[in-house]
């Protein structure tokens, strides 16, 4: 459910920028951008998280093995 709130995120961010550039408003453009900067950093976030328990995992596997 992240990976799809990231996209639609960062879909937004991406039309906010585009709208500012478009209108001349700097402010929105601001905003896209920070939108798809957060959604980066959120996607990074889940992807270290998906790391670390695939990780974790294998470590379970590997010592259920040996028991």
């Amino acid at each position: 459910m992240g990976d799809l709130s990231n996209k639609a995120q960062e879909l937004t961010g991406k039309a906010k920028e585009k709208a500012g550039d478009l209108t001349g408003d700097q402010e929105l453009k601001g905003e896209g951008q920070a939108d798809q900067a957060e959604s980066k950093v959120r996607q990074a976030a889940d992807d270290v998280k998906e790391a670390v328990q695939g990780a974790a995992d294998r470590v379970k596997g590997a010592l259920k093995r040996k028991d």
